[in-house]
């Protein structure tokens, strides 16, 4: 579908080009016009592939900006010219309403601009900066940490059945896998392929809801900030087996669901004097091991 718009738009482009020459140049052809149209839209189109995101977090501040900046620079304007001294000043100085009128509204898009960028993450309902908590049908999404891909018992659990929402990985998780996979010493790297190797399972898991979100926060360097930072803006919950991660988001007021705190609750319940049998599923290394375990 991206590619039929782009293809449309880069038609277009050469039509307005020719358009224009044709306007300024009855007497040509049109081709350089549609030429320098292909040229300036596939310029477009390159700067937009490269860097989609950034580029329309840009133009969402710049847009939003020039919008906010003047409504309020026309409110303080119609409220400014009310004052007698304004007034004078507009007859007396010629040209004086012009400029006025332009540095009140440069001044309002700037300061909106310079706002919503050093609070962009109060802005989020109205520019897409991070990606809106989607409405599900199921449950709250999971945000899945490094750890818990690695360990590999997350399959165990999604076979069940009892997770009944989204899983999001977002791609700073999976760079940070590739990262392990391709580093020198041997046991990060092992751990790394695992972890690719588990989270490719789960995602020809057709009964999974598996999702990679492209959003990047650039302000933050550290994994585990983004990755709370990440589950707040979408209001989901944190699927981590990281002890000081999860105090550290559950400070931050985000949920967490603990794999290892799971297992343990899910570990059966022996009361006193009740019959336990025991299948051994490994020799031991030394003799009589059996007998100083049980004494012990």
């Amino acid at each position: 579908m991206l590619h039929i718009l782009r293809g449309i738009f880069v038609l277009i482009s050469a039509v307005i080009g020719w358009h224009i020459e044709k306007l300024f140049t009855p007497s040509g052809n049109g081709l350089l016009g549609v030429a320098i149209g292909i040229l300036l839209s596939l310029v477009f189109i390159v700067v937009e592939f490269g860097f989609t995101r950034r580029f329309i977090g840009t133009i969402s501040i710049v847009m939003f900006s020039v919008v906010f900046g003047f409504i309020i620079s026309s409110l303080f304007i119609s409220a400014m010219n009310m004052l007698d001294w304004v007034q004078k000043m507009g007859q007396d100085t010629p040209g004086f309403q012009d400029y006025f009128q332009f540095a009140v509204t440069f001044l309002f898009c700037f300061l909106s601009m310079i706002a919503i960028i050093r609070s962009k993450d109060d802005f989020k309902f109205v520019i897409p900066f991070v990606e809106l908590s989607r409405k599900e049908k199921g449950g709250r999404p999971l945000v899945i940490d490094t750890s818990v891909i690695i360990d590999g018992r997350i399959t165990a659990i999604c076979e069940t059945g009892i997770i009944d929402g989204p899983i999001i990985v977002p791609k700073f998780i999976l760079q940070e896998l590739q990262n392990l996979a391709d580093l020198s010493d041997r046991l990060k790297r092992v751990r790394g392929r695992h972890g690719l190797e588990i989270l490719d399972t789960m995602l020809k898991n057709k009964k999974l809801d598996i999702q990679i979100s492209d959003v990047e926060i650039p302000y933050i360097e550290k994994t585990d900030d983004k990755l709370v930072k990440f589950a707040q803006n979408i209001s989901g919950r944190l699927l981590t087996n990281d002890f000081n991660l999860a105090k550290v988001a559950q400070v931050q007021g985000v949920d967490v669901v603990n794999v290892n705190t799971l297992a343990n609750a899910l570990r059966p319940v022996v009361l006193p004097s009740e019959p336990m049998e025991i299948k051994i599923v490994r020799q031991g290394e030394e003799p009589n091991q059996d007998r100083r375990s049980t004494s012990s």
